[in-house]
């Protein structure tokens, strides 16, 4: 028994079913069901595809899915229960299926291959989210991935784009149309840049400084190819910049074996470090990857001699460069790693190594040299954007390869709060030592420790680069024989910032022996302490060392013997009485340069800023060290921030009188300096700081009075910097006021709240002050007041804190309300004015309703002056849509009617006025630039339209009532219907939305279907009876027929699913809009008849969507026009004019719609069986005439509809040519439309222009110049033709006719044109033009006796069966063939042409079952033409090429003969018992004319006995004879007489084996004659033809004789034998004898 299932809703079919069981429900392997019921392992339900049908299916075939079901029972909705983003992608993939198919079907491999790679991803993609197993992080980033997708495969299949906030769907009910569109146009950022959805909505207060996004390079040592240097080596790698001439970035290091491989061996494939932190302006400098190569081991590499084996030395070997700018852009368009090769080269000369980069850089190669061609490091690189988590996250893989991150040397450009770094950058510059008495110079190697105060050596405190452990000592690498080394090389020293103070670093210098002990000689040393006396660190300078001798014995344990000396010059000058009996003689001549450089949130260096901190030790320079604050750098600032506020707050407190003014300054340049990007996110710092730490609880009193005086002043000052720092910092400042008044009310239990809400005021009536002053001729008061408003809307929330919503909104109206009006306002101003405005939109402050009542107003005011003046439009349509953000989220509150109400009175006038100001800007440039609403407009045209959408979308009926019933007067009332039915009409024609907008494009329509049913009644009210306005009522029905007519409304030819989702959400909206029309025409009463013509094209219209509730709703008024336009005028002549017209346009507009043919159809339908129009009309007075009507427009749809087909452009000349005359006879014969015969004759004319049919070019342009007279009548414009007299026109109609006749070397017909033109020149004595037609008509007959034409063959072709297009359809046209072709070529072009054809092997007329089979059958034969001119033909001097003309030419009637044997065959003589089935066939037109070919209008049939047969062969080839014997007679045929040869032969020889003979047998024998009484006189003519024969070939063969060629000689004699035999064959010798004395006196001639 089938029950209702609970739990088992939704279900995804894992196996297909073909239903072969009784009630089954077909299923395909993927469709999703919805589960009704259930019963003993089967399920009855509905696929999702097909909804309405029911059925059964195995329950194991499904794998059911958790749901959620609404309005259980019989209409229950059922919906997926998983993440909606997963159910578009399902639904998604099932939609482009289908579409993926059809791209290989059109040969869109390319794409076909694309999407289905991208198909897969999304599989995989989808698979990723089902599993549950990501991470948040993980999840965000496979939405993205999948959205971008989404968007891509939907913009290539021309889908509609998905609006979407946070890679989700969003619901247009839910938000506002503002919103709505601003998340289109993210999208579609989003599908163009094929980056992840971002968010355009406008970003909130603290949200508006973008941060830089840093750079990082991956970088990869894959090896050192033929490292053939057989020692361990270390590789330095770092970023150099060229034109600074300096590192920017730490060291990595490799270290290698021998082998070249690393030489820890954990270290393979691990060989990798991250340089971090580069800004975009890093990007753009001119960087280098520089690797140095250092070797460790021998002295000399070639020379084992030079020291001992276990002896190594750290020596330079080689230097590799890579320029960053040369593969940058290759790596960002990769997006993963690329393989370099850095080529290593040595350097020259040892001195030179600290150079070695740079010359390699500068191409100085006589500096450097190649080891090996092959020589070098492979390195991968890879570009990373973003921050370190960001990249942690999207690259774990890279992170998981013991990375070696490695720093920028100092801060990046963003110092980010948590950053804590401690780092000493130490540089060994260079050395100049003594040579000590030896005749060589030294082998010079660095020692390098780092010494605590207590002489303790530090351990791991030197960092030779990243990627390999810190150590206790450095040694640097020796140069040969050098005493003035230049090292070049960077240490980082990550000192502990507890063992900083008291440390010091100490440089051993030793002489490395090459000789065979090979020892390391201490001769000096230097040092330098880190810290200076005075608390700051060692500067980031160059510092030249003082050198002290000493050797081997020598011992640094007391390390206080040597730092009581000078390490430097300025130590030096800072004790200058040092006793000279010390330890350790410093050496004059000797230097050594190190340089630093500190990397420090903890020390400082800046003496100024360490005098703040200590500023109790020196009270009297108090005032001086404020003043120097503003000297420190800002990053010692902020690493110091919270003691250095500390210590501000502290001097405030000390001395509020004194020291006031220049702590509140001091303030102010902290406050801005954290404006700054770089500083930007110690902001947390500071507010943390004022919420925590901050102790200040009197501060606020001085803050407010130090405030106040600014702005007070700010009239009187010529220089305002100072003042315009402050307006800057008030966020902070208001901060810092807040939170001091609440830790002084906290400890006074709310004492002086009067007095501090008093001296709040006071300061917003210095603001109002500032702000009310005039600044069009002060420049420095036009920053101030900017600065002010720019920083105003930052106030709001710590306002909150101490006082109410009201209060504080009151504070802000009446600030904003102090602004001067927009007319008073420079444009800068005016700006920053609505910026202001714009962020207080923003802010929390306007959230709230209460405050909103207060400020709307101000606001509103503001942005209708600005409106009315077409001012700063952007900026305000802003603000509007935060507004009805705001309002749509808040919808549900009380207040919000009140809002919209406001809103209503101040902004839809004049949003309206706006729109059509920018329509009209946009049309005019789209006329000019010949595009649709150019890119300059459509931005502002999109948000305002998304505006004024989301204000009517916000109204009800009470809005609605209060907005009709404030107008004034009826013209009020009538200019703005106009203006909005003018709106929205614009907003369907110039398509302000894309066409894949389709969520925006149904909402849009939505809403001005609700706005036109509320404005209607208005409309009907107002100006139906006494005061009917025409123009009011024309807009709004072409308001309405566009709006039915809208492509987005098309419903049939989108998707059934989508269809389906469209039809529950809105309802099909076309027939919610055809209703109102039609009730709005029932109330015009007999103003209707004003809409008469006019509007019946757009009506038209309306009937040809392809709704069949529309086209019923709109018969009555079809009806209507009709009637009333009888009652009118006793006729209907304008509706069914109108019609034809409309009709016509509308196919040629119609090019590329696929669904015109079914439109059509409807329309047929439309004027069809009932219930349909003719059902109304059969019940009129008139009901003759308008069947009449009704039938004639239904045959021109006929004609109509074949059109359209063949004009879709794959179809050949041929039937778009057929296709055309068709239509155009038409026009002609039964519509009698003028203009429409005239507009097809020249689509015709060009038609035959393309196909190179000049002929029938002119033919159909002498249909329109047979319309014309030679009068002065002036004509209009039409087509082509400029204005000008009737006489004009045709005179060059038949200029161009004769040309074309020209051009198809029919040049008889072009001679009758000539004479006309000549007649009309020469009667107004123009005798230029005369004489120029005359040499025309004489040019024309030369051509005639000169050029050679071809005689055309005629076929004669039958298209059966109801398949062929209506004008074809059971007809039978002849065709003139074109020159050359045969019955063979023509048949194969037939078929060509008619591809579903088949051509019938008969020659038979078909039977009614090929007739009306649903087929194509072609019947194809040649005919004979049948000349009109016989006389011409029959005239022996007229020259056989004017005969040919005449021929071909001219002709209508054709014949076709079909040979057949009445009775039995004769076998003896087949010639007894052969007739002849003669076809004539007669043609509509002559051949040629308009067309190449015409339809028979009549066929005779007749049949020829065999006699008569005979008489016409044996006459028709005598005719053939004489006219060929007097060409040569006249000598019109010149050289050789082959042609006449083969002609007497051909008789001559017939005769003799049979042909006369044969007649002969046939039909003068006894027994045929007694048969055949009634013959007798045709047996006489055929011996008279016979005779005759003989006499001509008599003739023929003289005239042979004479020009025959002395090689054709014996031809001529064999001719002349075979003559004899055919003469003595004859039965009547006497009647012969006269033929022989003609043949010998021929011969004799």
């Amino acid at each position: 028994m089938w029950t209702p299932t609970e739990e088992e809703k939704y279900g995804v079919v894992i196996c297909s079913f073909r239903g072969s069981v009784p009630q089954g429900l077909v299923l395909e392997i993927g469709e999703t069901v919805q589960i009704l019921e259930k019963c003993e392992g089967w399920y009855r339900g509905v696929s999702t595809k097909k909804p309405n049908v029911k059925g059964i299916f195995p329950a194991n075939y499904i794998h059911l899915k958790k749901a959620i079901v609404s309005n259980r029972g019989q209409y229950e909705t059922v919906v997926p229960l998983e993440d909606s983003i997963v159910t578009e992608v399902t639904a998604t993939l099932q939609e482009w299926a289908s579409l993926w198919k059809q791209l290989y079907v059109k040969h869109k491999v390319d794409l076909f291959y694309k999407l289905r790679h991208v198909m897969n991803e999304l599989i995989d993609l989808r698979r990723q989210l089902l599993s549950a197993h990501l991470t948040q992080d993980q999840v965000r980033e496979v939405k993205r991935h999948i959205t971008v997708r989404l968007d891509w495969g939907n913009e290539h299949l021309g889908l509609d784009l998905v609006p979407r906030k946070d890679f989700e769907v969003v619901d247009a009910d839910q938000i506002s149309v503002s919103d709505l569109y601003k998340m289109h146009l993210s999208s579609r950022q989003s599908v163009q840049q094929s980056t992840s959805q971002v968010d355009t909505m406008r970003p909130r207060h603290g949200e508006t400084c973008r941060i830089p996004v840093p750079h990082h390079f991956f970088l990869s040592l894959k090896s050192f190819t033929y490292n053939t240097i057989g020692e361990d080596t270390d590789v330095f790698f770092s970023l150099y910049d060229m034109r600074e001439g300096k590192q920017i970035s730490e060291r990595f290091l490799v270290r290698l074996n021998k082998n070249g491989g690393p030489r820890n061996p954990e270290k393979i494939e691990r060989m990798c470090a991250l340089f971090t932190d580069l800004s975009s302006k890093d990007m753009k400098r001119d960087l280098y990857i520089v690797a140095h190569v250092i070797r460790i081991g021998r002295m000399l590499l070639n020379d084992s001699k030079k020291g001992p084996a276990h002896l190594h030395y750290r020596r330079p070997y080689g230097c590799a460069v890579l320029s960053i700018l040369d593969v940058l852009q290759s790596l960002t368009e990769l997006k993963e790693e690329k393989d370099f090769v850095l080529k290593v080269y040595t350097c020259n000369n040892e001195s030179e190594w600290s150079q070695i980069h740079e010359n390699i850089i500068r191409k100085s190669s006589a500096k450097y040299s190649a080891p090996s061609a092959s020589h070098g490091l492979i390195i991968s690189l890879q570009l990373l954007r973003g921050d370190m988590e960001q990249i942690r996250r999207e690259n774990p893989m890279i992170f998981n390869r013991g990375l070696a991150i490695t720093r920028k040397l100092g801060f990046p450009d963003v110092i980010m709060p948590g950053d804590i770094r401690n780092d000493l950058y130490l540089t060994l510059e260079k050395g100049d030592f003594e040579r000590g008495g030896k005749s060589v110079q030294k082998n010079i190697e660095v020692t390098m420790y780092v010494l605590y105060a207590d002489g303790e050596i530090l351990k791991d405190c030197i960092s030779l680069g990243s990627g390999e452990p810190n150590r206790s000592s450095y040694h640097s690498f020796v140069l040969y024989h050098s005493n003035s080394p230049r090292w070049g090389e960077i240490i980082k020293l990550p000192i502990p910032i507890d063992r900083f103070r008291g440390s010091h670093l100490r440089f051993e210098f030793r002489h490395c022996s090459t000789k065979d002990k090979g020892e390391k000689k201490l001769f000096g040393f230097a040092f330098s302490p880190l810290m200076r006396d005075d608390g700051t660190t060692l500067s980031d300078d160059i510092h030249e060392l003082y050198v002290y001798k000493c050797d081997e014995n020598s011992t640094f344990n007391n390390h206080a013997l040597y730092l009581g000396l000078p390490c430097c010059k300025e130590d030096y000058n800072g004790c200058p009485n040092i006793p000279s009996s010390l330890i350790f003689q410093r050496s004059t001549k000797e230097s050594f340069f190190i340089s630093t450089q500190l990397s420090s949130t903890k020390l400082t260096q800046n003496v100024d800023l360490l005098a703040l901190l200590k500023w109790k030790a020196f009270p009297d320079r108090i005032m001086d060290i404020l003043g120097r604050l503003r000297h420190v750098s800002g990053e010692e600032i902020v690493k110091f921030l919270q003691d250095i506020l500390d210590t501000l707050f502290v001097i405030l407190d000390d001395n509020t009188e004194k020291y006031g003014l220049l702590v509140f300054q001091s303030l102010v340049f902290i406050i801005n300096l954290l404006r700054d990007i770089k500083y930007f996110h110690f902001r947390p710092v500071m507010d943390t700081y004022i919420q925590k730490h901050f102790a200040g609880a009197l501060a606020y009193k001085e803050l407010i009075r130090c405030l106040k005086w600014y702005m007070d002043c700010s009239a009187e000052l010529i220089r305002q910097d100072h003042i315009q720092e402050a307006m800057r910092a008030l966020e902070y400042l208001f901060k810092f006021i807040v939170q001091s008044r609440i830790l002084y009310s906290r400890a006074t239990c709310g004492m002086e709240e009067e007095q501090f809400r008093s001296s709040i005021q006071e300061l917003f009536q210095s603001i109002r002050f500032v702000l009310s002053l005039d600044s069009r001729n002060s420049e420095t008061l036009l920053f101030t007041q900017a600065a002010l408003l720019n920083s105003f809307p930052t106030i709001f929330d710590e306002l909150l804190q101490m006082f109410t919503v009201q209060e504080v909104a009151e504070f802000v109206r009446g600030t904003l309300g102090s602004m001067p009006s927009t007319v008073h306002i420079g444009q800068s101003m005016d700006v920053v004015k609505l910026q202001s405005i714009a962020r207080t939109v923003d802010s929390r402050l306007f959230s709230f309703s209460e405050s909103r009542r207060i400020l709307l107003p101000v606001v509103l005011h503001h942005i209708h002056l600005h409106l009315r003046q077409q001012k700063e439009l952007l900026i305000c349509s802003g603000i509007l849509g935060s507004i009805f953000s705001i309002v749509k989220t808040s919808s549900l509150e009380a207040d919000v009617m009140e809002e919209v109400e406001m809103m209503v009175e101040s902004l839809l006038d004049v949003l309206l006025q706006t729109l059509l100001t920018i329509m009209s800007k946009s049309h005019a440039q789209e006329a000019v630039r010949g595009q649709r609403c150019p890119q300059c407009t459509a931005e502002i045209t999109g948000e305002y339209v998304s505006c004024l959408l989301s204000l009517l979308r916000q109204m009800c009926d009470t809005h609605y009532q209060h907005l009709l019933d404030n107008f004034q007067s009826k013209d009020e009332l009538k200019e703005f219907l106009l203006k909005i039915f003018c709106v929205f009409r614009n907003l369907m024609k110039m398509s302000v939305f894309p066409r894949d907008w389709m969520v925006m494009r149904l909402l849009t329509s939505n809403i001005i279907v609700t706005t036109v049913q509320y404005l209607s009644s208005a409309l009907h009210k107002n100006f139906t009876e006494t005061d009917f306005d025409f123009k009011v009522w024309n807009s709004y029905f072409s308001l309405a027929v566009l709006f039915i007519n809208q492509p987005s409304l098309q419903l049939e030819i989108i998707t059934s699913t989508k269809r389906k989702k469209i039809l529950d959400k809105y309802g099909d909206m076309r027939v919610m809009m055809a209703y109102e029309l039609f009730s709005m025409w029932q109330n015009l009463g007999e103003h209707k008849i004003h809409f008469i013509p006019g509007m019946i094209g757009p009506f038209l219209g309306v009937t040809l969507v392809p709704q069949p509730e529309v086209r019923n709703i709109m018969i009555p008024i079809f009806h209507d026009m009709m009637d009333w336009e009888q009652r009118k005028n006793g006729n209907f002549k304008q509706v069914e004019a109108e019609l034809i017209d409309k009709l016509d346009s509308m196919v040629s507009e119609g090019k590329g719609d696929e669904s015109y043919r079914e439109l059509f159809g409807l329309l047929t339908q439309l004027f069809g069986p009932y219930p349909s129009l003719l059902e109304k009309v059969e019940q009129e007075t008139w009901r003759e005439t308008g069947i009449s009507f009704v039938t004639s427009v239904t045959r021109l749809m006929e004609r109509l509809l074949d059109y359209r087909d063949c004009m879709k452009g794959e179809e050949t000349e041929n039937k778009k040519i057929g296709c055309t005359v068709n239509l155009m006879n038409f026009y002609k014969s039964e519509i009698n439309k003028e203009e429409m015969y005239i507009r097809y004759i020249h689509k015709l004319c060009d038609m035959h222009l393309q196909a190179e049919n000049y002929t029938e070019a002119a033919f159909t342009l002498l249909l329109y110049c047979e319309l014309l007279q030679w009068e002065e009548r002036p004509l209009r414009e039409f087509l082509h033709y400029p204005s000008q007299t009737e006489w004009q026109r045709k005179e060059g109609l038949c200029r161009k006719i004769i040309h074309y006749f020209n051009k198809g070397k029919s040049w008889e017909f072009g001679i009758p044109l000539c004479r006309e033109l000549a007649c009309q020149y020469e009667s107004l004595y123009d005798y230029q033009s005369l004489s120029w037609i005359r040499k025309m008509e004489a040019s024309y007959y030369d051509n005639i006796m000169e050029q050679q034409r071809l005689e055309p063959e005629f076929f004669r072709v039958g298209f059966y069966g109801r398949k062929f297009p209506f004008f074809l359809r059971n007809k039978e046209y002849v065709c003139r063939g074109h020159d050359y072709e045969r019955l063979e070529a023509f048949q194969q072009r037939m078929l060509s042409e008619f591809p579903q054809a088949v051509a019938m092997q008969h020659p038979n007329h078909p039977d009614d079952t090929i007739l009306q089979c649903d087929a194509q059958y072609l019947q194809i034969y040649a005919v004979t033409p049948i000349p009109d001119y016989v006389d011409v033909l029959q005239m022996d001097r007229v020259p056989d090429r004017v005969k040919s003309f005449y021929r071909v030419n001219n002709v209508r009637k054709f014949r076709y003969d079909r040979p057949f044997h009445k009775g039995p065959k004769d076998k003896e003589n087949e010639f007894k018992s052969l007739w002849i089935e003669r076809t004539t066939l007669t043609l509509t037109h002559s051949l040629p004319g308009i067309s190449r070919w015409f339809e028979v209008e009549r066929r005779e049939l007749v049949e020829v006995s065999p006699l008569e047969n005979a008489i016409q062969v044996v006459e028709n080839k005598n005719q053939e004879l004489r006219a060929l014997i007097s060409q040569y007679q006249h000598k019109q045929v010149h050289g050789n007489v082959n042609l006449l040869s083969m002609c007497l032969n051909g008789v001559i020889d017939a005769a003799v084996n049979g042909g006369i003979a044969r007649y002969q047998e046939a039909f003068f024998d006894k027994d045929y004659i007694t048969k055949h009484p009634g013959d007798a006189e045709k047996i006489t003519q055929l011996k008279e033809l016979m005779q005759e024969q003989v006499h001509v070939l008599g003739v023929g063969l003289a005239v042979h004789e004479k020009f025959v060629h002395p090689e054709m000689r014996p031809l001529h004699k064999k001719l002349i034998d075979q003559f004899q035999m055919m003469r003595a064959s004859l039965y009547h010798e006497e009647s012969y004898s006269r033929t022989e004395n003609v043949f010998f006196n021929a011969l004799c001639w």
